[in-house]
């Protein structure tokens, strides 16, 4: 494949990333709407439904998120009463981010969203696996071409 090749949008592995990522959020957004949660608060909660209790730098990195968009989310989160921010005790400079009872509660109205939207994408099972087992070996792969 020549130079210019390598510049056609067919050819990129990051556009159908891309578009695939945003067209899947989208889905998202009519479940979403009915529990007043964005994509990305959605994902929030999930990870305090497992754990209860975590600090910002963890969830931060459970996320792949950097502390400029961690910090309004938790906030506006937090207004919603479905999660409390507290400095640790043994080490003030943590935040823990701990569910509330009512971010407890919205986690049984959440329970059918991820079988819903299974319904909605065209893959079989072990596809599904497949692309997932993929794209974490994406997330993983340590930065190489990021500008410093």
């Amino acid at each position: 494949m020549n130079s210019d090749d390598m510049l056609k949008l067919e050819n990129q592995l990051c556009f159908p990333l891309y578009a695939a990522a945003k067209d899947v959020v989208g889905r998202y957004k009519p479940l979403l709407d009915a529990l007043d949660l964005t994509y990305t608060q959605y994902i929030t909660m999930m990870v305090l439904w497992d754990r209860l209790s975590v600090s910002e730098k963890e969830l931060g990195s459970a996320l792949f998120l950097d502390s400029g968009t961690l910090t309004p989310l938790i906030k506006r989160l937090e207004g919603k009463g479905f999660i409390k921010r507290e400095r640790s005790a043994a080490d003030e400079r943590i935040v823990n981010v701990t569910l509330t009872d009512d971010g407890a509660k919205l986690k049984e109205k959440a329970r059918d969203i991820p079988a819903r939207l299974a319904g909605c994408l065209p893959l079989a099972h072990e596809e599904a696996g497949v692309l997932y087992r993929l794209l974490y070996k994406i997330l993983r792969q340590p930065e190489c071409a990021r500008e410093t």
